[in-house]
């Protein structure tokens, strides 16, 4: 089909000549001096479980790819003697790509990907992650901490993305079924350094950061400061623009002692513009919706730059946190963590959302001829409103104590955690009678009119406090057998409640009132005991092989994902139903090869989701069941000094178990999970200080979820897309890199919503050229 290529609008000033003369460089890369290393009052390094070691920059273009344990104290092994599917992924692997949110940095691992789009009446924002078949987006963490809210997380600030998968429950409380992801700030260390990286790219992006840490003058101290901004357009789409700056100070004492202060803070400031999507109309699989009128099949697909929002679109968001943590080592094997956190995120959103139906009694795609394409337009009739706030306070005290019995060789670690977390929102509508005017279908114009918006009155807040205990050990039997087991108890109590705006969409009825005035909603409170554990057995085979079995149980109470309670008869926040359950068995092989440089790991695994709500002939109960059947492969690390490799491929087969299906199609396929996918990044370090190198990102075909629109696509197709990087070390303190980014201008679709109206197209070929300064 023949692509419609829109008019670009008049430019703001910020696109103006001039701006695009004076709108130059940008920054990615922040130095990798991690978290203060624990050292001896002699100056010899000694391992600490509850710091990463210290990472020395030797100006080289080739990274370490390669980590050996997570920065958590939870778990006490290395990676190859852990049971489980865990990935590290390093800062000087994602700031090589030019990553700069936490999205773009899990590209890395093979299936995770914001793949959904949202529903009409409530598009997605931020990281909306998908994870082995199911919303991973609540099991979002840092260091260690929950971290809410439907905003996209830069990583200007992280030493370190640890991806586990499979159920986290008795690692971090409740959590998506099928893992969580951590994100590892950087803190002050003992090692003076600056570094600073500035970037500018096509669809004029911008980026600056810097990396500052100092030791100070008093012994054991030392501060460290990052710093970013950045005003970019999003490749590929006009209008979308991600505009943000943000500060993260980090102050240590006690450095190289028994006894270690750090305070730590963040604030990040955004004001974006945020993707709407573009209509399916023209997409493989797209039919008509009205069998009377079979040319609207036939419409051109319209170009995938087209922005169907209004020059009033926003999502500004105000992220702050506060963290204190204190390290005491009694002796070499007892050693006492704790952490507290006071963290907010503020979002106030509105992107004008669309549906695409031409039939109905308010069809929205307007068609005044139908042997004229260029004349219809859509309505822009679903504009999404957010004033949102949430809160977290947390304490999590840890003790990690390693002791023998008899023959038997003991890392423990328990501790205590206490959490109290709210959600706030306050509700905004438009004012009746007020609209924006149509936009046309092939040629958009943001500069609408006409809507006018305000708060409402409805209002709604949702509190969770969790008090938590913890044990982990793991059982050397010899230098072959280690037995790992884990158990925790979560004790919560979740309070709800709402004022609501009656009739419309998932409204009360008003009965004599009118339509709009604010009632009563839900007010419902919630409390239990959760009891999540995972046992795990690894056999090892010399220092380079380990074998390994794991089966662990997490589970998600009523109003766990969003601190929701509801009413509903058909919702999985409803109180009287019981917490979803999921269940893991896993079994694989992890190699450390070529001296400890490369590790090699392959999993097999099986989730069963049970609890699941479900409708069947009428009847509203909790009996539902999914299943995600899988293999995961991986290599990360050095093949030679100069050659470095990260890849992952995973093939899933996710399916609905018991229940009805959730896909469009009618088949049992869960919705926004690829069937299977690769990604891989490689670079060659020559000896003329030239690095070459690239990466190659392959997702399968995809399912979106049921719903009701007639014609539109029940799936995505498959998609190759290759990158490439060339960078030039003039010395240890300066280089030069050159990020290509889908070299061969693959058209794809990334994401799709559940109707199957809109979807995000995937980014076209653009460039980013980066330089990077270290002393």
């Amino acid at each position: 089909m023949t692509l419609i290529k829109s008019r670009k609008h008049a430019s703001p000033a910020s696109r103006s000549p001039n701006g695009l003369a004076t709108a130059t460089l940008l920054t990615s890369l922040a130095l990798a001096v991690p978290a203060a290393a624990q050292v001896a009052s002699d100056n010899t390094p000694k391992p600490d479980p509850t710091t990463l070691p210290e990472v020395h920059v030797e100006g080289t273009s080739v990274g370490e790819y390669k980590a050996d344990k997570l920065a958590s104290p939870k778990f006490t092994q290395s990676l190859q003697d852990t049971p489980q599917t865990i990935q590290i992924i390093t800062d000087d692997l994602f700031n090589q790509q030019g990553a700069t949110t936490l999205t773009e940095a899990l590209r890395n691992s093979p299936g995770v990907g914001t793949f959904f789009v949202g529903e009409n009446g409530n598009t997605t924002t931020g990281d909306t992650l998908f994870m082995r078949g199911f919303d991973s987006s609540s099991s979002i963490f840092v260091d260690g901490v929950r971290d809410l809210g439907s905003i996209s997380r830069d990583v200007f600030n992280v030493e370190q993305i640890e991806v586990e998968k499979g159920p986290a429950g008795t690692d971090n409380g409740r959590s998506a079924p099928t893992g969580a992801i951590n994100m590892v700030s950087k803190q002050a260390s003992r090692k003076d350094a600056i570094s600073a990286t500035l970037s500018v790219g096509s669809d004029d992006q911008k980026r600056i950061t810097a990396d500052w840490n100092q030791s100070l003058g008093i012994p054991g101290a030392a501060f460290r400061l990052n710093v970013m901004a950045q005003d970019s357009d999003v490749p590929g789409r006009d209008m979308v623009n991600n505009k943000r700056w943000g500060v993260a100070p980090s102050l240590a004492f006690g450095l190289g002692s028994d006894t270690r202060y750090f305070l730590n803070l963040l604030y990040v400031k955004q004001d974006n513009v945020p993707d709407g999507g573009v209509p399916t109309i023209g997409l493989p699989g797209y039919s008509s919706p009205d069998p009377a009128r079979p040319q609207i099949a036939r419409a051109p697909r319209v170009d995938s730059e087209n922005f169907y929002g209004t020059r009033f679109d926003h999502d500004d968001v105000t992220a702050q946190m506060a963290t204190f943590r204190f390290e005491h080592d009694f002796s070499d094997t007892l050693k006492l963590t704790n952490t507290a956190r006071w963290g907010k995120n503020e979002q106030d959103y509105m992107l004008t959302a669309f549906m695409l139906s031409a039939t109905g009694a308010t069809p929205t795609l307007n068609i005044p001829d139908i042997n004229n394409p260029y004349g219809w337009t859509v309505n822009r009739s679903l504009p999404t409103f957010k004033d949102q706030e949430y809160t977290i306070a947390t304490n999590q005290l840890n003790l990690r104590a390693d002791f023998t019995t008899g023959r038997v060789q003991h890392n423990l670690s328990t501790g205590l955690e206490f959490a109290r977390e709210e959600l706030e929102s306050w509700g905004v509508a438009t004012i009746p009678g007020t609209a924006w005017a149509p936009a046309n279908l092939y040629n958009p114009d943001p500069d609408a009119s006409g809507l006018r918006w305000g708060h409402n009155g409805a209002h709604s807040k949702g509190e969770i406090t969790t008090s938590s205990l913890y044990a982990f050990d793991t059982l050397k039997f010899n230098e072959a057998f280690l037995l790992t087991a884990g158990v925790r108890l979560d004790h919560y109590k979740t309070d709800f409640s709402s004022l609501v705006a009656c009739g419309g969409r998932g409204g009360p009825t008003c009965g004599s009132l009118p339509v709009g005035t604010i009632v009563p909603g839900v007010d419902r409170d919630a409390s239990d005991t959760l009891v999540n554990w995972k046992l795990g057995a690894v056999y090892k085979v010399g220092n380079v092989a380990s074998l390994y079995a794991n089966y662990a149980l997490s589970q998600q109470p009523p109003g766990g994902t969003a601190l929701e309670l509801s009413n509903a008869d058909n919702s999985a926040n409803n109180p009287k139903y019981d917490p979803q359950k999921a269940k893991t068995f896993e079994v694989g092989s992890k190699w450390n090869l070529l001296n400890d440089d490369l590790l090699l790991t392959l999993a097999v695994f099986q989730t069963d989701v049970s609890n699941e709500v479900i409708t069947e002939n009428g009847v509203t109960f909790q009996g539902g069941e999914k299943r995600v059947r899988g293999v995961e492969i991986s290599a990360v690390g050095k093949i030679t000094d100069d050659w470095s490799v990260s890849a992952g491929y995973t093939a899933m087969d996710a399916t609905v178990k018991d229940g009805p299906t959730v896909a469009n199609d009618k088949t049992r396929d869960l919705g926004y999970t690829p069937d299977s996918a690769f990604t891989a990044w490689t670079t060659y370090e020559l000896p003329f200080g030239l690095t070459v190198g690239g990466g190659v990102r392959y997702s399968g075909e995809m399912k979106r979820g049921t719903d009701g629109a007639v014609g539109t696509p029940n799936f995505v197709k498959s998609y190759t897309v290759w990158d490439a990087v060339v960078s030039y070390a003039f010395n240890q303190n300066l280089d030069l890199r050159l990020n290509a980014y889908n070299l061969f201008d693959k058209d794809y679709v990334a994401a799709i919503n559940k109707s199957g109206y809109r979807y995000t197209p995937g980014a076209p070929r653009s460039v980013l050229l980066s330089l990077n300064l270290r002393f």
